[in-house]
């Protein structure tokens, strides 16, 4: 039996905003089953037999992370990674980011995903806002990968070249993709709510040579037809020679008009294959995803077909704790990281719950009611969702069965300590909470879950395995208990192997080794706390410099949240001559409320008393919408860029976002006002 991990209760006192301390409320803890049947204590029982002893996960932590190539070589043997040959080495001795991973390998993601399927066991359980549930069994899925991946190869296309997709969250681009990795196609894709011109500055950089996509979808209760759409994309992509097209509403039996040929979806699946899986090397790339885009072209990051692999086992076990049979849900658009990721469940012999439309639609309850019906395990879902179903006041735990559920997983932007309360008060009260924290550029979380430890309101509860973080001064030396920024200081096999033509490989290095010589800075603004937990303060590229103190977005998004009648916000802080600091506060007031004096000065004090007077901002100001990018972050920088005086087209990326009419009052803000 493990040791308990609760020796961090009587730790130092700790704080959320800088100018408070006090001791988180600890929400979660895990019971002796609980303990006794986690995938970790299995790993650390495994390691024993080894020889190699770990009495904490601080100290399995530290061994991951002084001994990479140890560890990584571990997670290989426990997982028995199918490898068609073997790898000379684990980790070469080239520092980031010339790391390389598992040379000599030969493997395949998708054959991993396949070995655990059972084949009368449901694989998919989907839903859409136009159709209600439905399943999808192994047998089924196997043959409709088949079915496709011979489509693929009666197609010419062959190993290393790019498949793109324009589609929503539903089965056929799961099936895509797997028949597409099954084969050692690259794989990318975009939501369809993305804009045309969006999608191109995306996919015309990896020359596709097939495109998957439909004739529109549906959102809020209304219909998107995006035939006009695909028919623009096409004409600036002229790499694409095919065309597989999937009719997804109404009877429209229009397809795009383009010279090159149009399969529709049943007719690409008319014919049986039999699956099969090639041997790909170990950093063969697997998938293409994109950074923002907010501010400039997105950079294509390409990620490895074995470098994914081993994450995404280690993650899903070891940090979500993912067991066979158990049914794993993530709210995601294709356009998400989070979408590739969802699919890792599979690894774990999970089924996977897709969901396609308004998560708020037609009530913000929809999503609980899918918990229930499909008996969800694994809830995962973003903050935004969460803050916003205790702004509503919901209580699923009282409207829902969900006795099935046994974790919630939020990610996207840091989780609120309100927001920790309302899921234990509202939802349930024994529900393990992982608010994780990674991005794009790694497919996976730097930062997450841990099933052996206390869950604390308002902190992240651990440090991946593997992931040597640590929070940096600006003089580069590590701190604890202090804000800084966070930086990865050994490799990680999931970190990109390039980005798509870059073949000198200067953006890959100036967007995350330019700071810190040989030392990965994500940019994030965070905090290792006394617990050995994370809170995370918000992009340190949008950190507030109020008169030379810097002041993390999120302590006062957080705090905000505690004004009921604040639907939502956004605060930039500008640096203008003479020393000048204007800091204004962006708010969207919930239905029926007025901006009055007294909700100004209420609103001023609750960032006083719960922060410091440096957070009480200058100006508070009404706006119809907070500008949002598609895949749901606020977009603090081009804000302040475009009050700055850059025009709106180059101070934001507008096909990457989700509104872009909000811009309009901000333009017309900064005309008025001539902060230059």
């Amino acid at each position: 039996m493990i040791v308990r991990h609760f020796v961090f209760l009587d730790n130092q006192a700790d704080c959320y905003c800088m100018s408070e301390h006090h001791l988180p409320v600890m929400h979660w803890q895990p019971t002796e089953e609980w303990l006794r049947d986690a995938n970790l204590t299995d790993f650390i029982h495994w390691l024993k037999e080894r020889q190699l002893i770990f009495n904490t996960y601080d100290e399995l932590w530290q061994w991951s992370v002084d001994q990479p190539a140890a560890f990584w070589a571990a997670v290989w043997d426990y997982f028995d990674i199918i490898s068609h040959t073997p790898y000379q080495a684990v980790l070469s001795a080239d520092p980031m980011p010339h790391s390389r991973w598992f040379e000599g390998a030969s493997l395949n993601y998708a054959e991993h995903i396949f070995r655990h399927g059972q084949q009368d066991a449901v694989a998919i359980y989907y839903q859409s806002e136009r159709n209600g549930l439905q399943a999808m069994n192994w047998e089924e899925l196997r043959s409709k990968v088949g079915a496709f991946q011979r489509f693929l190869t009666d197609a010419g296309l062959q190993t290393g070249d790019r498949v793109v997709a324009y589609l929503p969250n539903i089965p056929e681009a799961s099936i895509a993709f797997l028949a597409c990795c099954s084969l050692g196609i690259v794989w990318s894709s975009c939501s369809p709510d993305f804009g045309a011109n969006s999608v191109v500055e995306r996919f015309a950089q990896i020359s596709p040579r097939l495109l998957v996509a439909c004739n529109g979808y549906q959102y809020g209760g209304k219909i998107f037809d995006r035939t006009e759409a695909v028919s623009t994309m096409l004409s600036e992509l002229p790499s694409v020679e095919q065309v597989v097209w999937v009719p997804l509403i109404g009877t429209n039996e229009a397809v795009p008009a383009t010279t090159v040929p149009v399969t529709r979806w049943e007719k690409a699946l008319g014919r049986v294959g039999d699956l099969h899986f090639i041997p790909l090397p170990f950093a063969h790339p697997i998938w293409i995803l994109y950074s923002s885009g907010t501010t400039g072209a997105p950079k294509a990051i390409t990620h490895s077909q074995g470098g994914t692999l081993l994450e995404h086992y280690k993650y899903m076990a070891f940090h979500n704790d993912v067991k066979q049979g158990e049914r794993y849900f993530w709210f995601s658009t294709t356009g998400w990281m989070m979408w590739n990721f969802l699919h890792a469940a599979w690894l774990r012999g999970a089924s996977i719950i897709l969901y396609d439309g308004n998560p708020a639609w037609p009530s913000l309850d929809i999503l609980w009611k899918l918990a229930e019906t499909t008996q969800m395990t694994h809830f995962g879902t973003s903050a935004p969702f969460l803050t916003a179903c205790m702004k509503a006041g919901l209580c699923p735990g009282n409207q829902f069965n969900l006795s099935h559920l046994r974790s919630i997983s939020s990610t996207g932007s840091p989780l609120p300590p309100e927001a920790f309360a309302w899921v234990y008060q509202s939802v349930r009260h024994d529900l393990w909470l992982c608010s994780m924290s990674g991005g794009t550029d790694v497919c996976t979380a730097f930062v997450g879950g841990n099933p052996l430890w206390p869950v604390y309101e308002g902190e992240i509860q651990c440090r991946a395995l593997g992931c040597a973080l640590y929070v940096w001064n600006d003089e580069g030396e590590s701190v604890e208990d202090e804000i800084g920024e966070m930086v990865i200081t050994k490799p990680m096999p999931s970190m990109p192997i390039y980005f798509w033509n870059d073949p000198q490989g200067n953006n890959y290095y100036n967007s995350y080794f330019d700071t810190f010589p040989g030392v990965w800075r994500h940019g994030d603004w965070i905090r290792l706390s006394p617990r050995k937990g994370l809170v995370i303060y918000g992009r340190s590229d949008a950190t507030l410099n109020r008169h030379g103190v810097r002041i993390g977005t999120a302590e006062i998004y957080n705090a905000l949240n505690l004004v009921t009648e604040l639907k939502d916000s956004l605060i930039i802080n500008l640096e203008l001559s003479g020393g000048r600091h204007y800091m204004p506060l962006f708010i969207v007031l919930a239905e029926g409320v007025q901006l009055s004096e007294e909700l100004r000065q209420r609103i001023n004090q609750t960032l006083r008393s719960s922060c410091s007077p440096r957070h009480v901002p200058d100006e508070i100001i009404e706006v119809a919408d907070i500008p949002y990018t598609i895949s749901g972050k606020k977009m603090e920088a081009p804000v302040k860029k475009l009050l700055l005086g850059l025009q709106k087209g180059k101070a934001a990326n507008i096909g990457a976002m989700r509104n872009p009419e909000s811009l309009t009052f901000f333009e017309a803000f900064a005309a008025e006002r001539q902060f230059t």
